[in-house]
């Protein structure tokens, strides 16, 4: 077994086991208190079909409020982590995430779209938004055979989301009070997750995951820039089919709790360094390392009032990812 194989398994066994520490510390974190014990205690009464192991308010606290927001937050920050591998692997770009094609730009346009005209759910229109966003990014940077060209790809992105994001101002300047509505649903939270949308993203996390491990032969052939065709990989279907793919999944995530940033950004570039550029490790990896730092971040942001979770990973990813850039110079 190779060094390289050896680090990754190690990663994975010291993620894993954070990653269940961190869901039962948050899951104890409250306005009602509950110690890690009993949250072991209550669960375990739930799996094993003992009704008398748990009080009727601890299960209501635990199953129907804090477990669908933890699994929510862990899901999703998986999302955009793996997707983020994706992105960077592909378009061989370390600032490269899962926004890249204006996927989060649109989601937010259709959700203050949905704000200010009082349509509901949301979560339909940020979705909706998210996808067409991309297909424009796409269309305009040439389909299939453009989108072998990984600036072209970007600065599609980027045109996109400039125009979105003065849509975005419009909205707010037109939405009068419900302005400080579409800016917190801009800046993320958790606060409205429930079991239906844990569902959703957990389908979402899925797929990314297996095509990303499906697929990481061909990614670790694209990403090293040599001649992708001549090893048998067809990079302009390639790129399209999982850049499509993780952009609609994140276009899901985004929908369920709003524009939260620097996840798919500075937690698959710090695993690459860590753990080299092979992506069948960095996926799985990535999934677990991205599901820490949301339910992390999410905890803090109950801990302090519900506050927005996208200031949060925009105040320690920051700094963080400014540091990697400087080191890595």
């Amino acid at each position: 077994m190779g060094k390289r194989r050896v680090n990754c398994l190690l990663g994975f066994t010291t993620l894993f086991g954070v990653l269940i520490l961190c869901v039962f510390w948050s899951l104890s974190v409250g306005e009602a208190p509950i110690s890690i014990r009993r949250v072991f205690s209550v669960l375990g009464s739930l799996v094993w079909g003992n009704p008398d192991g748990f009080q009727v308010q601890e299960r209501l606290i635990l199953l129907d409020i804090r477990l669908p927001r933890v699994v929510s937050a862990l899901l999703v920050g998986a999302c955009l982590s793996t997707s983020g591998v994706i992105y960077q692997g592909l378009l061989m770009n370390v600032l490269a995430e899962p926004y890249t094609l204006g996927v989060a730009t649109g989601a937010a346009f259709g959700a203050s779209l949905a704000f200010l005209l009082g349509l509901r759910p949301v979560a339909i229109f940020a979705f909706v938004g998210g996808a067409a966003s991309l297909l424009v990014s796409m269309a305009l940077a040439g389909g299939s055979k453009g989108i072998k060209n990984s600036p072209r790809l970007i600065l599609a992105g980027v045109v996109v989301s400039s125009i979105l994001s003065a849509g975005i101002t419009l909205l707010k300047a037109l939405a009068g009070q419900q302005a400080a509505v579409i800016v917190f649903w801009l800046l993320g939270s958790f606060s409205s997750a429930d079991w239906s949308q844990a569902f959703l993203v957990f389908a979402s996390a899925m797929a990314v995951l297996t095509v990303g491990l499906f697929y990481s032969r061909e990614m670790d052939i694209i990403a090293s820039g040599g001649p992708a065709e001549a090893l048998g990989v067809d990079e302009g279907r390639t790129k399209l089919a999982l850049l499509f793919l993780s952009s609609l999944a994140t276009s899901v995530a985004v929908s369920t709790c709003g524009v939260i940033g620097f996840v798919g950004l500075v937690v698959p570039h710090l695993l690459r360094l860590i753990f080299g550029p092979g992506h069948r490790g960095l996926v799985v990896l990535a999934f677990l390392g991205g599901g820490i730092l949301l339910v992390v971040a999410d905890t803090f942001s109950r801990m302090l009032g519900e506050l927005p979770i996208g200031v949060l990973t925009a105040l320690t990813g920051g700094p963080v990812f400014c540091f990697l850039l400087w080191k890595g110079r």
